[in-house]
């Protein structure tokens, strides 16, 4: 991606690149690799993440393939401003379950001539915009939408269809709750759930 290499700190542009998709997608695997190449890059990173993710690791981001890397996991959004000092990268993961001042938190701390990367779902499991993700997409600079493969027919996924029975927007799982779906795939998931309750 082009815009790796792209920092201009001697005018202090900053901006903000959004990763997103569906469950599964590799998001934060994606979010990973641009962060441990800044680092690799001797800019200074730091990463945060919403609080109440703790399925893998209480601090780290972790992806699905097990690559982590140390973050500061955070209550608000704009704790982030708080902590982001003397920083050139800042990686958000799982955007989604932030309240919806993390727009404005990423847009200032671009502003002041950092690179701003967010990782997170798009869509929650039955398709509607998720959390801060429609703003963040709306400010950014650059917009990566990643897929996963359907595990019904080996299509692209971009849906996030839950598996269990919870209606909450926010049910923390993986695969003992949810499943990727093309969309063709998905529309069956649903018709099959309403046939059966």
């Amino acid at each position: 991606m082009f815009y790796e290499n792209h920092h201009n700190s001697k005018y202090g542009h900053g901006w903000i690149e959004v990763i997103c998709g569906s469950m599964f997608s590799g998001k934060t695997e994606e979010l990973i690799r641009r962060l441990k190449r800044a680092k690799f890059a001797k800019q200074r990173v730091e990463i945060y993440k919403p609080k109440v993710d703790t399925r893998y690791d209480e601090t780290d981001v972790v992806s699905h393939d097990s690559n982590s890397i140390r973050s500061i996991p955070v209550e608000t959004a704009s704790e982030i401003l708080f902590y982001a000092n003397e920083v050139d990268v800042i990686g958000i993961d799982e955007a989604q379950f932030f309240d919806m001042e993390l727009v404005n938190v990423c847009n200032t701390l671009a502003d002041r001539g950092i690179r701003v990367i967010a990782a997170g779902l798009d869509m929650d499991y039955q398709r509607n915009p998720f959390g801060p993700m429609p703003g963040l997409m709306a400010s950014a600079e650059y917009v990566d939408k990643v897929h996963a493969i359907c595990v019904r027919c080996g299509d692209l996924a971009q849906y996030s269809h839950r598996t269990s029975s919870e209606t909450r927007q926010v049910v923390l799982g993986e695969t003992n709750n949810y499943e990727p779906l093309c969309r063709a795939c998905y529309l069956e998931a649903q018709k099959e759930r309403k046939e059966n309750e």
